[in-house]
Protein backbone atom coordinates (compact mmCIF):
# COMPACT_ATOMS: atom_id res chain seq x y z
CA UNK A 1 0.00 0.00 0.00
CA UNK A 2 1.36 3.02 -1.16
CA UNK A 3 2.18 6.62 1.76
CA UNK A 4 0.86 9.42 1.52
CA UNK A 5 2.88 12.14 1.89
CA UNK A 6 2.04 15.83 2.79
CA UNK A 7 4.53 18.76 3.97
CA UNK A 8 2.57 18.98 7.29
CA UNK A 9 -0.05 16.94 8.88
CA UNK A 10 -1.64 18.09 12.04
CA UNK A 11 -3.18 16.48 14.47
CA UNK A 12 -6.65 18.18 15.74
CA UNK A 13 -9.66 20.06 13.75
CA UNK A 14 -9.53 22.21 16.50
CA UNK A 15 -9.34 26.19 17.24
CA UNK A 16 -5.44 26.08 17.17
CA UNK A 17 -5.04 23.13 14.72
CA UNK A 18 -7.69 24.87 12.03
CA UNK A 19 -5.96 28.39 12.78
CA UNK A 20 -1.81 26.85 11.82
CA UNK A 21 -3.66 24.51 8.91
CA UNK A 22 -4.60 27.95 7.45
CA UNK A 23 -1.17 29.73 8.14
CA UNK A 24 0.39 26.69 6.68
CA UNK A 25 -1.30 26.46 3.14
CA UNK A 26 -0.79 30.05 2.63
CA UNK A 27 2.72 29.93 2.75
CA UNK A 28 2.32 27.17 0.18
CA UNK A 29 2.69 24.00 2.35
CA UNK A 30 0.84 20.90 1.55
CA UNK A 31 -1.21 20.27 4.79
CA UNK A 32 -3.86 17.55 6.04
CA UNK A 33 -5.59 17.91 9.14
CA UNK A 34 -6.68 14.82 10.49
CA UNK A 35 -9.74 14.46 13.38
CA UNK A 36 -11.43 11.17 14.85
CA UNK A 37 -14.55 13.42 15.73
CA UNK A 38 -17.38 13.70 12.83
CA UNK A 39 -17.17 17.38 12.73
CA UNK A 40 -14.49 20.01 13.20
CA UNK A 41 -14.41 22.77 15.99
CA UNK A 42 -16.78 20.66 18.36
CA UNK A 43 -15.38 22.89 21.07
CA UNK A 44 -16.06 25.82 19.26
CA UNK A 45 -19.66 24.76 18.86
CA UNK A 46 -20.18 24.98 22.39
CA UNK A 47 -18.44 27.72 23.56
CA UNK A 48 -19.79 31.17 24.93
CA UNK A 49 -23.28 29.48 25.27
CA UNK A 50 -22.86 28.63 21.77
CA UNK A 51 -22.04 32.51 20.64
CA UNK A 52 -17.90 31.94 21.09
CA UNK A 53 -16.37 34.12 23.28
CA UNK A 54 -13.62 33.87 20.63
CA UNK A 55 -11.67 36.68 21.82
CA UNK A 56 -10.65 39.53 24.29
CA UNK A 57 -9.71 43.59 23.57
CA UNK A 58 -7.22 43.22 26.36
CA UNK A 59 -4.81 40.30 25.78
CA UNK A 60 -1.78 40.44 28.33
CA UNK A 61 0.96 37.43 29.28
CA UNK A 62 -0.77 37.89 33.00
CA UNK A 63 -3.84 36.68 32.11
CA UNK A 64 -2.40 33.02 31.16
CA UNK A 65 -1.40 30.34 34.07
CA UNK A 66 2.10 28.19 32.55
CA UNK A 67 5.29 26.97 34.41
CA UNK A 68 7.21 29.61 32.43
CA UNK A 69 5.72 33.13 32.49
CA UNK A 70 7.67 34.15 29.34
CA UNK A 71 7.08 31.62 27.70
CA UNK A 72 3.71 33.55 26.07
CA UNK A 73 4.58 36.65 25.25
CA UNK A 74 6.32 36.39 21.74
CA UNK A 75 3.16 34.54 20.36
CA UNK A 76 1.11 37.02 21.79
CA UNK A 77 2.97 39.71 20.43
CA UNK A 78 3.43 38.99 17.04
CA UNK A 79 -0.59 37.43 16.33
CA UNK A 80 -2.56 40.06 18.89
CA UNK A 81 -5.94 39.97 19.32
CA UNK A 82 -6.61 42.62 16.94
CA UNK A 83 -5.58 40.54 14.20
CA UNK A 84 -8.19 37.86 14.75
CA UNK A 85 -10.56 40.55 15.45
CA UNK A 86 -9.91 41.78 11.63
CA UNK A 87 -10.16 38.41 10.08
CA UNK A 88 -13.89 38.11 12.00
CA UNK A 89 -14.62 41.38 10.26
CA UNK A 90 -13.23 40.67 6.63
CA UNK A 91 -15.73 37.38 6.71
CA UNK A 92 -18.63 39.62 8.05
CA UNK A 93 -19.09 38.18 11.23
CA UNK A 94 -20.88 40.25 13.32
CA UNK A 95 -20.18 40.37 17.06
CA UNK A 96 -20.66 42.42 20.55
CA UNK A 97 -18.41 43.29 23.72
CA UNK A 98 -19.09 42.09 27.16
CA UNK A 99 -17.69 43.21 30.50
CA UNK A 100 -14.05 43.01 30.69
CA UNK A 101 -13.17 43.36 26.82
CA UNK A 102 -14.88 39.67 26.57
CA UNK A 103 -16.19 39.51 22.19
CA UNK A 104 -18.90 37.34 21.01
CA UNK A 105 -20.90 36.12 17.87
CA UNK A 106 -24.41 38.01 18.04
CA UNK A 107 -25.49 34.84 15.46
CA UNK A 108 -23.48 31.60 16.79
CA UNK A 109 -20.38 30.06 17.35
CA UNK A 110 -21.09 28.12 14.02
CA UNK A 111 -19.62 31.48 12.48
CA UNK A 112 -16.15 30.72 13.96
CA UNK A 113 -16.15 27.60 12.56
CA UNK A 114 -17.10 28.24 8.88
CA UNK A 115 -14.78 30.93 9.02
CA UNK A 116 -11.51 28.85 9.86
CA UNK A 117 -13.05 26.31 7.35
CA UNK A 118 -13.25 28.88 4.64
CA UNK A 119 -10.13 30.10 5.21
CA UNK A 120 -8.59 26.57 4.85
CA UNK A 121 -10.35 25.80 2.17
CA UNK A 122 -9.25 28.95 0.31
CA UNK A 123 -5.54 27.72 1.31
CA UNK A 124 -5.73 24.40 -0.32
CA UNK A 125 -5.99 22.46 2.80
CA UNK A 126 -7.49 18.84 3.27
CA UNK A 127 -9.22 17.74 6.32
CA UNK A 128 -10.23 14.46 7.20
CA UNK A 129 -12.42 13.63 9.73
CA UNK A 130 -14.01 10.07 11.74
CA UNK A 131 -9.71 8.98 11.71
CA UNK A 132 -8.06 7.27 14.22
CA UNK A 133 -4.38 7.68 14.48
CA UNK A 134 -2.68 4.03 15.69
CA UNK A 135 0.77 4.40 15.74
CA UNK A 136 3.45 7.36 15.19
CA UNK A 137 6.74 6.88 14.35
CA UNK A 138 9.91 9.30 12.82
CA UNK A 139 12.50 7.95 10.35
CA UNK A 140 16.35 8.26 10.29
CA UNK A 141 15.60 10.65 7.48
CA UNK A 142 13.73 12.31 9.80
CA UNK A 143 10.09 12.12 8.19
CA UNK A 144 7.08 11.03 10.42
CA UNK A 145 4.64 7.99 9.48
CA UNK A 146 1.51 7.79 10.71
CA UNK A 147 -0.61 4.48 10.76
CA UNK A 148 -3.98 5.66 10.69
CA UNK A 149 -7.47 4.15 10.32
CA UNK A 150 -7.27 5.49 6.76
CA UNK A 151 -4.01 3.87 5.67
CA UNK A 152 -0.77 4.86 5.93
CA UNK A 153 0.84 8.71 5.68
CA UNK A 154 4.26 10.08 6.39
CA UNK A 155 5.32 14.27 6.57
CA UNK A 156 7.87 16.60 7.09
CA UNK A 157 6.39 18.43 10.14
CA UNK A 158 3.64 17.14 12.50
CA UNK A 159 1.63 19.85 14.84
CA UNK A 160 0.00 17.96 17.68
CA UNK A 161 -3.54 20.11 18.46
CA UNK A 162 -5.25 17.55 20.22
CA UNK A 163 -6.53 19.94 22.97
CA UNK A 164 -6.64 19.20 26.85
CA UNK A 165 -8.85 16.65 28.97
CA UNK A 166 -11.74 18.88 29.57
CA UNK A 167 -15.40 18.24 28.48
CA UNK A 168 -14.53 14.15 27.46
CA UNK A 169 -17.69 13.66 25.77
CA UNK A 170 -17.03 16.00 23.26
CA UNK A 171 -14.09 13.25 22.83
CA UNK A 172 -10.96 15.00 24.56
CA UNK A 173 -8.54 11.97 25.38
CA UNK A 174 -5.45 11.78 26.78
CA UNK A 175 -3.36 11.31 22.90
CA UNK A 176 -1.46 14.49 22.41
CA UNK A 177 0.29 13.94 26.22
CA UNK A 178 0.97 10.57 25.15
CA UNK A 179 2.52 11.17 22.04
CA UNK A 180 4.74 14.21 24.06
CA UNK A 181 6.12 11.35 26.41
CA UNK A 182 6.96 8.82 23.28
CA UNK A 183 9.34 11.19 21.81
CA UNK A 184 10.79 12.07 25.15
CA UNK A 185 8.83 15.38 26.29
CA UNK A 186 8.12 16.29 29.70
CA UNK A 187 4.61 16.67 30.38
CA UNK A 188 3.31 18.85 33.15
CA UNK A 189 0.40 16.69 35.64
CA UNK A 190 -3.01 17.68 34.33
CA UNK A 191 -5.50 18.88 36.55
CA UNK A 192 -9.29 20.53 35.63
CA UNK A 193 -9.18 24.72 35.03
CA UNK A 194 -12.28 27.29 35.33
CA UNK A 195 -14.17 24.93 36.59
CA UNK A 196 -17.28 24.51 39.12
CA UNK A 197 -16.43 23.52 43.34
CA UNK A 198 -18.55 20.74 44.89
CA UNK A 199 -19.33 21.10 48.62
CA UNK A 200 -19.00 18.58 51.09
CA UNK A 201 -21.57 16.61 52.33
CA UNK A 202 -22.93 18.20 55.31
CA UNK A 203 -22.57 21.90 53.43
CA UNK A 204 -24.31 20.57 50.67
CA UNK A 205 -27.24 19.88 52.87
CA UNK A 206 -27.51 23.44 54.13
CA UNK A 207 -26.58 25.53 51.01
CA UNK A 208 -28.35 23.43 47.95
CA UNK A 209 -31.82 25.63 48.59
CA UNK A 210 -30.12 28.71 47.00
CA UNK A 211 -29.40 26.81 43.88
CA UNK A 212 -30.06 29.53 41.58
CA UNK A 213 -29.00 32.56 43.46
CA UNK A 214 -26.32 34.55 41.76
CA UNK A 215 -24.28 37.60 43.78
CA UNK A 216 -21.43 40.05 42.90
CA UNK A 217 -18.15 38.88 44.95
CA UNK A 218 -14.88 38.81 45.14
CA UNK A 219 -13.23 35.86 45.48
CA UNK A 220 -9.54 35.64 46.57
CA UNK A 221 -7.64 31.67 46.43
CA UNK A 222 -5.27 31.28 49.02
CA UNK A 223 -1.74 32.60 46.98
CA UNK A 224 -3.52 35.61 46.69
CA UNK A 225 -4.79 36.11 42.98
CA UNK A 226 -8.44 37.66 43.12
CA UNK A 227 -11.24 38.10 41.05
CA UNK A 228 -14.18 40.40 41.42
CA UNK A 229 -17.21 38.65 38.84
CA UNK A 230 -20.50 36.86 39.74
CA UNK A 231 -20.81 34.05 42.10
CA UNK A 232 -23.60 31.56 41.55
CA UNK A 233 -24.32 28.59 43.80
CA UNK A 234 -25.62 25.74 42.19
CA UNK A 235 -27.30 22.12 43.52
CA UNK A 236 -23.62 20.76 43.65
CA UNK A 237 -21.57 23.59 45.25
CA UNK A 238 -20.48 27.11 43.68
CA UNK A 239 -20.11 28.17 40.34
CA UNK A 240 -20.16 31.78 38.18
CA UNK A 241 -17.00 33.67 36.96
CA UNK A 242 -15.32 34.59 39.67
CA UNK A 243 -15.47 30.96 40.98
CA UNK A 244 -14.10 29.63 37.40
CA UNK A 245 -11.57 32.23 37.76
CA UNK A 246 -9.90 31.12 41.31
CA UNK A 247 -10.28 27.55 40.17
CA UNK A 248 -7.44 28.02 38.30
CA UNK A 249 -5.26 29.33 41.23
CA UNK A 250 -6.87 27.00 43.70
CA UNK A 251 -5.29 23.59 44.94
CA UNK A 252 -7.40 20.39 46.98
CA UNK A 253 -7.69 21.28 50.59
CA UNK A 254 -7.09 25.45 50.58
CA UNK A 255 -9.64 27.82 51.66
CA UNK A 256 -11.39 30.36 49.31
CA UNK A 257 -12.31 33.56 50.89
CA UNK A 258 -15.52 35.46 49.56
CA UNK A 259 -16.38 39.03 50.27
CA UNK A 260 -20.01 38.97 49.22
CA UNK A 261 -20.23 42.94 49.54
CA UNK A 262 -16.99 43.82 47.46
CA UNK A 263 -18.75 47.17 46.23
CA UNK A 264 -19.95 48.30 49.76
CA UNK A 265 -17.81 48.90 53.41
CA UNK A 266 -20.19 46.68 55.75
CA UNK A 267 -19.16 48.46 59.30
CA UNK A 268 -19.84 51.67 57.75
CA UNK A 269 -23.14 50.67 55.88
CA UNK A 270 -24.16 48.48 59.30
CA UNK A 271 -22.97 52.17 61.16
CA UNK A 272 -25.56 54.07 58.89
CA UNK A 273 -28.55 51.75 59.20
CA UNK A 274 -28.02 51.43 63.10
CA UNK A 275 -28.06 55.52 63.50
CA UNK A 276 -31.15 55.75 61.09
CA UNK A 277 -33.23 52.50 62.02
CA UNK A 278 -32.30 50.99 65.78
CA UNK A 279 -35.04 48.87 65.64
CA UNK A 280 -34.65 47.35 62.60
CA UNK A 281 -33.77 43.49 62.72
CA UNK A 282 -30.71 42.22 61.59
CA UNK A 283 -32.71 40.26 58.84
CA UNK A 284 -34.16 43.44 57.29
CA UNK A 285 -31.01 44.99 56.96
CA UNK A 286 -28.34 42.16 55.58
CA UNK A 287 -31.96 41.55 53.01
CA UNK A 288 -31.47 45.35 51.00
CA UNK A 289 -27.90 43.94 50.43
CA UNK A 290 -28.20 40.35 49.64
CA UNK A 291 -30.69 37.59 49.04
CA UNK A 292 -33.18 36.82 51.67
CA UNK A 293 -32.64 33.06 51.20
CA UNK A 294 -28.46 33.55 51.66
CA UNK A 295 -28.65 35.92 55.05
CA UNK A 296 -30.67 33.00 56.36
CA UNK A 297 -28.78 30.70 55.11
CA UNK A 298 -25.56 32.33 56.12
CA UNK A 299 -26.91 33.38 59.97
CA UNK A 300 -28.10 31.78 62.58
CA UNK A 301 -31.85 32.95 63.09
CA UNK A 302 -31.56 34.27 66.35
CA UNK A 303 -28.68 36.88 65.62
CA UNK A 304 -31.25 37.56 62.33
CA UNK A 305 -34.17 38.61 64.85
CA UNK A 306 -32.44 40.86 67.07
CA UNK A 307 -32.76 44.70 66.44
CA UNK A 308 -29.48 46.34 64.94
CA UNK A 309 -29.38 48.27 68.93
CA UNK A 310 -29.21 44.83 70.27
CA UNK A 311 -25.80 43.32 68.82
CA UNK A 312 -22.88 44.03 71.02
CA UNK A 313 -19.39 45.22 69.59
CA UNK A 314 -18.37 41.66 69.19
CA UNK A 315 -21.36 40.30 67.15
CA UNK A 316 -21.26 43.21 64.76
CA UNK A 317 -17.45 42.52 64.05
CA UNK A 318 -17.94 39.10 63.12
CA UNK A 319 -20.68 40.05 61.32
CA UNK A 320 -18.46 42.10 59.05
CA UNK A 321 -15.48 39.90 58.94
CA UNK A 322 -18.44 36.65 57.42
CA UNK A 323 -19.49 39.48 54.95
CA UNK A 324 -16.22 40.34 53.61
CA UNK A 325 -13.97 37.43 54.90
CA UNK A 326 -16.54 34.32 54.32
CA UNK A 327 -14.27 31.45 54.13
CA UNK A 328 -15.19 28.68 52.52
CA UNK A 329 -13.25 24.94 52.32
CA UNK A 330 -14.86 23.20 49.41
CA UNK A 331 -14.85 19.91 48.48
CA UNK A 332 -13.35 19.57 45.16
CA UNK A 333 -14.09 20.62 41.78
CA UNK A 334 -16.54 19.08 39.30
CA UNK A 335 -13.49 17.82 37.47
CA UNK A 336 -13.17 17.49 33.73
CA UNK A 337 -16.77 17.01 32.87
CA UNK A 338 -17.42 20.80 32.85
CA UNK A 339 -14.42 21.81 32.95
CA UNK A 340 -13.69 24.64 30.65
CA UNK A 341 -9.70 23.89 30.16
CA UNK A 342 -6.64 21.58 31.30
CA UNK A 343 -4.16 23.01 33.54
CA UNK A 344 -0.53 21.44 33.14
CA UNK A 345 0.55 19.40 29.98
CA UNK A 346 3.15 19.45 27.47
CA UNK A 347 6.14 21.11 29.43
CA UNK A 348 6.72 24.93 27.40
CA UNK A 349 10.54 24.47 28.69
CA UNK A 350 10.55 21.60 25.79
CA UNK A 351 9.11 24.14 23.16
CA UNK A 352 10.37 27.19 21.44
CA UNK A 353 8.44 30.11 22.23
CA UNK A 354 8.62 31.69 18.53
CA UNK A 355 7.37 28.57 16.57
CA UNK A 356 6.29 25.81 18.92
CA UNK A 357 8.97 23.40 17.67
CA UNK A 358 9.84 20.72 20.55
CA UNK A 359 13.32 21.36 20.69
CA UNK A 360 14.73 17.55 20.85
CA UNK A 361 12.51 16.83 18.29
CA UNK A 362 12.83 18.74 15.00
CA UNK A 363 9.31 18.88 13.21
CA UNK A 364 7.11 18.34 16.14
CA UNK A 365 5.46 21.01 17.34
CA UNK A 366 2.58 21.46 19.86
CA UNK A 367 -0.45 23.96 19.81
CA UNK A 368 -3.35 25.24 21.95
CA UNK A 369 -4.19 23.27 24.89
CA UNK A 370 -2.19 20.22 24.80
CA UNK A 371 0.72 22.24 26.43
CA UNK A 372 1.22 23.78 29.98
CA UNK A 373 -0.66 26.85 29.04
CA UNK A 374 -4.10 28.08 30.17
CA UNK A 375 -5.80 31.57 29.91
CA UNK A 376 -8.63 33.06 31.90
CA UNK A 377 -11.75 33.20 31.25
CA UNK A 378 -13.26 35.63 28.77
CA UNK A 379 -11.58 35.00 25.31
CA UNK A 380 -7.82 34.28 26.45
CA UNK A 381 -8.14 30.39 25.73
CA UNK A 382 -9.51 30.79 22.36
CA UNK A 383 -6.24 33.68 21.50
CA UNK A 384 -3.59 31.73 22.88
CA UNK A 385 -5.33 29.22 20.34
CA UNK A 386 -4.85 31.50 17.49
CA UNK A 387 -1.86 32.95 18.31
CA UNK A 388 -0.01 29.76 18.79
CA UNK A 389 -1.86 27.97 15.84
CA UNK A 390 -0.15 31.20 13.77
CA UNK A 391 3.66 30.76 15.06
CA UNK A 392 3.80 27.05 14.32
CA UNK A 393 1.90 27.68 10.98
CA UNK A 394 4.42 30.39 9.73
CA UNK A 395 7.44 27.55 10.84
CA UNK A 396 6.07 24.18 9.73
Amino acid sequence: MSVKHHDVIIIGAGAAGLMCAATAGYRGRDVLVLDNAKQAGRKILISGGGRCNFTNLKVEPANFICGNPHFVKSALARYPSQQFIELVERHGIEYHERDHGQLFCNDSAKEIVTMLLTECEWAGVSIKLRTDILTVSKTEAGRFELNTSNGELSCDSLVIATGGLSMPKLGATPYGYQLAEQFGLKVLPTHAGLVPFTWHSEDKIRFEPLSGIAVPSRITAKDGTAFSEALLFTHRGLSGPAILQISNYWKAGETIEINLLPNMDAAQAIEQQLAAHPKQSLRNTLSQWLPKRLVEVLFDEALLNKALNQLVHAERAKLVDDLHRWTVLMNGTEGYRTAEVTLGGVDTHELSSKTMEAIKVPGLFFIGEVMDVSGWLGGFNFQWAWASGVAAGQSV
